[in-house]
């Protein structure tokens, strides 16, 4: 993927990091194909940037206050098919072709629980990979 070629006009909808928190912005993971949602990142100015010149998908860590190549150390990466900005310039949302599971729990998706009306929660997804093989104990954090 390489950075597209922007106008004038064009540049006032890149994403707006100012308008975030500490300068983050959320990122939302799509798979290109079916359009379900894989997960919910944050992303800097300088995640966004190695995402657009690299076309694999680039996050910031909040919790190790660093960038996150996703797939770095379990092999689930996230080659970006395409990048929206939404209408405030402050999300982000990557079509993304998913290579293994995009949740650090071991799920396809990290949307694998559902709310009953009732207030429960329950797991509706089978596990593709245990964490624990794929992380050890790194697969207690995010």
């Amino acid at each position: 993927m390489t950075t597209p070629k922007t106008t004038e006009t064009e540049t006032a909808a890149m994403p707006n990091f100012d308008a975030g928190a500490n300068g983050l912005l959320p990122a939302i993971a799509q798979d290109a194909q079916s359009g379900r949602v894989l997960m919910m990142a944050w992303m800097n100015a300088e995640a966004f940037e190695e995402t657009l010149q690299t076309g694999q998908a680039t996050y910031y860590s909040r919790s190790r206050g660093k960038l996150w190549r996703k797939g770095e150390t379990s092999g689930h990466r996230q080659r970006v098919r395409e990048v929206r900005i939404d209408c405030d310039a402050d999300a982000i949302l990557l079509k993304v072709d998913q290579v293994g599971a995009a949740c650090h729990e071991g799920f396809a998706s990290c949307f694998f629980r559902v709310v009953d009306s009732d207030g429960g929660v329950r797991e509706v997804e089978k596990r593709l990979v245990d964490p624990a093989e794929v992380y050890g104990d790194a697969s207690k954090k995010s």
